[in-house]
């Protein structure tokens, strides 16, 4: 095909493309327009800060069966925060329950920025953001225990700002299909104080963890906030 011919060829799509472009806005200028529906909001529940918690500051999680799980970064029996659910009670209405209340003392976490995960057996993952034996923040766990909960630190972050394995974790947890945990740090790493990312390894009931990248400022970004998608 010369020039010319692929010139003439090109005008015909052009001008077919246009024609088919006019015909599709024709047909959307006369579907009349819909009204905007208004939206209500439901206020599910007020916290009150002591004893129930204060400050919730991500998103919930759901267990399957109509309830919610989250968290607030302070309030509740001891000021330092606490992981509390949200049961609908039949009436229209939520009853809040307090599952745990972060103490920031002996080794416990305090203040949790991130939200909650599940495994597979109904346990529930989440970070703090400080507390723990070092300061720098905590992973834990808590299992359901016949109608309580039973909170297990799995990893304590360092409290130095220039800590290599991560410090002050503010986001939600990710596992893997072999039943990893991942997770990001707001400070420290290998460069300072820029941030992680992180994998911790179960072990025969302890866990290990692995900095898989250490961020720096002025090379690949720093202070995560955010969490982790596979």
């Amino acid at each position: 095909m010369n020039n010319a011919t692929q010139h003439r060829s090109w005008i015909v799509e052009t001008v077919t493309f246009g024609v088919l472009t006019l015909v599709v806005l024709s047909a959307l200028l006369l579907i009349p327009a819909r009204p905007a529906q208004a939206q209500t909001e439901t206020v599910l529940y007020n916290f009150q800060g002591e004893p129930d918690g204060a400050g919730p500051p991500s998103g919930l999680t759901s267990d399957g069966a109509g309830n919610y799980y989250g968290m607030t970064n302070g309030g509740g029996a001891f000021g330092y925060g606490t992981v509390y659910e949200l049961s609908p009670n039949g009436s229209g209405t939520w009853t809040e329950t307090v599952l745990y209340n972060f103490t920031d003392s002996n080794g416990d976490g305090a203040r949790p920025y991130g939200g909650l995960i599940f495994d597979t057996t109904g346990n529930l993952y989440g970070t703090t953001s400080g507390g723990g034996a070092n300061g720098g923040g905590t992973v834990f766990e808590l299992t359901p225990n016949s109608g309580t909960w039973t909170e297990t630190v799995l990893y304590n972050f360092c409290s130095v700002s220039n800590c290599k394995d991560g410090l002050s974790p503010v986001s939600s947890l990710v596992f893997d299909a072999a039943g990893n945990l991942y997770g990001t740090t707001s400070g420290g790493g290998a460069y300072g104080n820029f941030g992680t990312v992180f994998e911790l390894i179960p072990n025969n009931g302890t866990w290990t963890e692995k900095v898989l990248h250490s961020f720096g400022e002025g090379k690949d970004g720093w202070n995560l906030l955010n969490s982790l998608v596979f």
